[in-house]
């Protein structure tokens, strides 16, 4: 889950991701960041780590 309120858009997560399951999309001027198949995701929770602001908490594991 992404708390687009908090996301700053800097795009950390984005790198973070081993799978590159998120991008960056504006919305308006800014940009946040998303997850592009959520069905996918392992649940290694490095976006989450690695997020400065807790924008981002990971619910899926398989």
């Amino acid at each position: 889950m992404i708390d687009a309120s908090r996301c700053t858009g800097c795009g950390w997560c984005v790198a973070a991701c081993p799978l590159n399951l998120l991008s960056l999309e504006p919305q308006g001027w800014k940009k946040h960041a998303v997850i592009d198949d959520e069905a996918t995701c392992t649940g290694c929770k490095k976006c989450e780590k690695r997020c400065l602001f807790k924008a981002l908490r990971v619910t899926t594991a398989h």
